[in-house]
Order: structure tokens, then sequence, then C-alpha cells
């Protein structure tokens, strides 16, 4: 019989259990379903044989009652703030508090502490010292080693060095978790975990005792204070591990921190086909747990709940993005027979309308894409399969997706199939079907509005956030019109664009503005950049320098240079006008306030420089 993990201490005891092997502790309510990690992990440890209880947005302001509900897990804790960093869940990119949470019900803020895993983790290690506390997601995983933190402006250390968690398991962990519940259960210690891949721990012992420990090859970083004395220490510290998290056969990564060292061990090779569908088709129930139902709707569910994921990782390599850091590099594609399934018991479901909102993942169009020569990406260290460049050995054929698309819109009860993921036009070919596969979806899987991210209209900019040329996404809105004109469809592309980027000066979104207004565009796609850690962008932010090149960057960095460039999206607002050309005069800019703020003409028609 179906039914959800627990999260109460009568569940438990309704299922006859007189405790559990696992506690899964999490900074978002529970939603049972695979696009949600504390679902799959718990879902996976339950498949193989394992109690697991789910302990979702604790109380850590009272006497800690929650932390103690199920008492001591068998095996281990895991702890994880949810889907998102938690910093980035609760403040802007202005460090504003945010006032709503999309993890919770009702999207009610308050539910979790700032930095929760770093919370979580010291709670758990003061009520039960000598269980195991093992941190995983997205605030673990990309705060490994250290790190720059946006909101205390300033290096962080490992999360390692500032818990008392006993290892991290980064990345997706559904196999390392399982390797490391195994060992546990088998009444290893702790510390036989520590030789398993994707995992980081810290250790006592000394840089040559590491190395004798270890196969393979090790790199030593720079240390933590080293990097806290010099920014260049800093950025050549990310180069190092963003190329090798790039590689399918990496190095292990140690660095310093006082006393003590932390190691990360290379991570295991790219799911298969088997194993990820293994992963999705989990007895799921995709509904968040019915002990919220008075508490109102969770807005991240209501965001997901009739979309499909198709694939895990991205081969696009953002500067800004931490998909390719979390997921990989490599493409795990899930098989059609997996994906028509879930479709069909989607659409079983008697709340489901018809309609799917997006069949896609990290992008729109890398379903099924891998290297065709799988010896050349084993020593590959590129960023990015598709950026500066298509790569010669990336097998990128459009047309099988397209054929997905059609079995999906061919089952019975779906009206319509919207492709809601990024599309990367970057990917398109002459000979991969690409711009076919573009014209495919604009007829058939539009609601009216196409969004697309070109970012930035200044190539200098888009170089340093490795996204293709501005002249792109002209193309594509040439193509759009055209297919539209052609089919008499009154349909929207929707850029979306991103302001205070590092190398991105008033200059630059000033064209930006200017480029928009030649182009018919208010735009409503936009945000400032918010540094988050471990990824190249933030790098640049925090140091100045391109960690690639290891030349000067320039970067706004002060509350008010951010808020004038943010400001110059907005030309079209009578109430920013004012401040619009006050700033373009502060920076000497007067040239562009008739092309901003005046009427159009198209003899002051500006391009941006390149």
């Amino acid at each position: 019989m179906s039914h959800f993990l627990p999260i109460t201490l009568d569940e438990v005891k309704r299922l006859g259990w007189e405790s559990v092997d696992v506690v899964l502790v999490t900074g978002d309510a529970y939603i049972d379903h695979p696009a949600f990690g504390t679902a799959v992990i718990g879902r996976t440890l339950e498949a193989a044989g394992y109690r697991v209880a789910v302990l979702p947005q604790p109380n850590w302001r009272d006497d800690l009652r929650d932390f103690r509900k199920f008492g001591r897990p068998r095996l281990f804790f895991g702890v994880t703030s949810g889907a998102m960093d938690s910093m980035v869940n609760h403040y802007t990119a202005a460090r504003r508090l945010r006032h709503d949470d999309a993890y919770t019900p009702g999207g009610e803020a308050g539910f979790r502490p700032d930095r929760a895993t770093y919370v979580y983790s010291r709670i758990l290690k003061q009520l039960f010292p000598d269980t195991p506390v093992i941190m995983a997601g997205i605030e673990a995983s990309m705060r490994r080693l250290a790190h720059y933190d946006y909101w205390d402006d300033r290096l962080f250390p490992s999360i390692l060095e500032d818990t008392p968690a006993d290892l991290l398991n980064y990345g997706m962990g559904e196999r390392t978790t399982l390797k490391m519940a195994r060992l546990l259960a088998e009444g290893q210690p702790v510390e036989a975990i520590f030789g398993l891949p994707q995992v980081a721990y810290k250790t006592r012992l000394g840089i040559e005792e590491i190395r004798s420990s270890q196969d393979g090859e090790i790199i030593e970083l720079h240390s933590f204070e080293e990097c806290q004395r010099s920014k260049r220490a800093e950025a050549e510290n990310y180069r190092i591990i963003e190329q090798e998290s790039n590689k399918i056969e990496c190095a292990t990564l140690v660095q310093r921190h006082g006393d003590s060292w932390v190691v990360v061990n290379p991570p295991e090779p790219p799911m298969s086909t088997e194993e990820i569908d293994a992963s999705f088709d989990l007895p799921y129930m995709r509904l968040p747990h019915p002990k919220y139902k008075k508490r109102g709707t969770i807005p991240a569910y209501e965001m997901i709940k009739n979309s499909v994921n198709i694939h895990r990782g991205c081969f696009g390599g953002c500067s800004f993005c931490t998909i390719s850091a979390h997921q990989g590099k490599q493409i795990a594609s899930r098989s059609e027979a997996s994906i028509l399934k879930e479709v069909k018991a989607l659409v079983s479901r008697d709340d489901f309308n018809g309609v799917i909102t997006d069949l896609g993942g990290p992008s729109a169009n890398m379903y099924g894409m891998s290297g065709r020569n799988k010896d050349l990406c084993r020593g590959c260290a590129r960023y990015s399969c598709i950026q500066p460049s298509v790569c010669k050995n990336l097998q990128c054929d459009h047309r099988p997706i397209v054929e997905l698309y059609k079995k999906v819109s061919a089952i019975a009860g779906v009206k319509h199939v919207y492709i809601g993921s990024g599309i990367r036009c970057d990917l398109f070919t002459p000979d991969n079907g690409g711009w076919e596969y573009f014209r495919h979806v604009v007829m058939h899987h539009v609601s009216g509005r196409l969004k697309v991210a070109p970012e930035h209209t200044s190539d200098r900019v888009l170089t340093l956030m490795r996204k293709p040329t501005f002249n792109l996404f002209l193309e594509t809105k040439s193509r759009f019109d055209a297919i539209c004109r052609q089919a008499g469809l009154r349909y929207q592309l929707i850029p979306y664009f991103i302001s205070s980027h590092p190398g991105c000066s008033i200059k630059e979104m000033a064209d930006l503005a200017v480029e928009m207004k030649r182009l018919g565009y208010r735009l409503e796609q936009i945000q400032d950049f918010t540094p988050t850690p471990m990824t190249l962008s933030t790098e640049m932010y925090y140091t100045g320098i391109d960690p690639t090149t290891m030349q000067p960057v320039y970067v706004a960095t002060a509350a008010a240079d951010k808020k004038e460039q943010n400001l110059m999206f907005f030309y079209y607002k009578k109430e920013c006008q004012d401040a619009i050309r006050q700033a373009l005069h502060r920076h000497h800019l007067d040239a562009y306030i008739p092309r901003l703020l005046g009427q159009y003409n198209p003899t002051l028609s500006h391009r941006p420089r390149r």
C-alpha cells in the first residue's frame, strides 16, 4: 500500500516500527516528489530496506523537542537546508529579508533558520553526540571548501570546519548514501565512509598521511588562511576546483584549515539511464504530506506538480550557475519508457487539468546528449560543451527529443505539453536539427510567451558570463517572429537579463536599456546579480579577478552602484526617469539621456559596443 515517509511519531508507530534507521532533517516542507532531494534520498533508502523518517522544518527556537521525537536513529541523521541555499531563500540581492518562502505551506516565511544546515547539524551533535551526522543538499554541497559568503561579505571556511557534522555527501547523492548506510549497518565506524566517492570530510592527519591513504592524484589547494590573506590565492583555487569538477575522472582535493584538512573525494561516475530510471520510478506519492492541508498550498510544489523532469546535469557552463557543480556536467537522461510512465501516472490523477507545464530539466534541449567518444570525454576539462563553440565530439541531435514530445502529446488525457525549461539556442548547429526543433516548440509547445535568457547585450560581459553573443538572441527573435507571422500566432518572446554581473558597468547597462528600447521591450524578467557560493561569477565578484585568465575584472559591489545598474531596466517608467537621468549624468554618460529617455528616433539608434 502506498504511503508517505513518516514525519510524526504516530506515523512511525502505525508502521509497526520501534525505531528508525535514518532521520532526514530538512528546511523544506516534506513533498514526496522526485523534484525534491529529501524525498529522493528517503525513497532510495526505503527501497533498500531501511526505515526512514523525515523531520521537516523542525523548530530550532524552543526546547528542541522536534529533534528528539524520533530518538536516536540506528544509522545516521541526514541534514539539508532544503532545495535552496537558506540564505538565497531568505534574502534578496540587496540583502533584504524576503517575506515569503516557496517551500513552506502558505508560502509563509520563518520556518527555517539562516544557514539551516549549520544550525541543524550543531543541534543534532549537541543532542546525539555519538550518532553520525551527514550533511547533503545544495547548501552543504556548494560550501564544501573555502568560499565567499555574500551575506556576511567575507570568506568562509569549509562548512565542515564550521559545523560538528561527521562528513558531507555532495552533489546528487543516491549511490553514495546507499553505500554509507550499508557500511554503518555493518557496524563500521564513520571513518570507514571517508574512502567513498563523492564525500568530503575533515581530518587531522597530515598531508603525507592523506596521500598515503588515497589512490589517484591529490591536489593541495591554497589553505583557507592563505586565501584570507590573498584574493589571488582564492581565485587560483577556484580555477583548479572548477577544472577538476568538469572532469569525469578527477583528482582528490585537499585544503588546509588551521590544524586540520578538508578532503574532497572525486565524485561517482555519471548515472546510467537504468539508474536514473530506478530513482524516478520509486513509489513517490507525488504530493505534499497531508499534514499541510490546513496550512495552504506550497508554492514550489504548485509550480512543478504538472511538470516532468527528463534529465539531470548541464554542460552549458554558465558562470553564475551551480547546476553543473552540483548535478554534474554530464547528462543523465531517463528512458522514454520511464518518462511516458510518469506522464500516464500524472494523467490518471483526479486534479490533472490536461496541461503538462514543463517537459524538461536544467535545460530544455540537452536530453539524450553526450559525447560520441567517451574516452575523449573522460579526459576533458572544458567548462562547457557548447561555449565558446559546440564540441565536435558532442552528439547533439534534436530529433529524438522532438519524437519524445510527440509521444507525450499523443497520450490520452494530455491536452497541451508546454516547455518551461530554458532552451539553449547556442546548442543549435547547421546539421543537428536545432532550428527545426525550435520551430516545433514554437508551433506546438508555447502557451503564448516563450522565455529565453540572453542575460545581457554586451558581448564583453557575456564572455565573462560564458554566454553566447547577443547576436544569437537577435537571430532567435528574427526566427521566432517569422514563425509566428507565417502561422498567424500572436506570441511573445520574453528575454531575461541580469544587472551588476562582474564586468558590467553602468555604461553596459545603459547600452542594454537603449537596445531594449530599440527592440520595443519593457522588461519583466530581470534580476540583480546575487553571488552564491562556488560559482565563477561569485569568485569574480569577491576577488575582482577572472580565475580563468587571472586578469582583473571591474565589479559593482556598492549597493548604490548596483541600484543604479538595476534602475536602467526601468527606462520606460516615468517615476524612474529623473533618477536615471541623474545617474547617467553622474557617470558622464549624458549622450545616453536623449537616446534612452527622449522620444525614440531611429537616427539615434545605438547598438552596444562589442
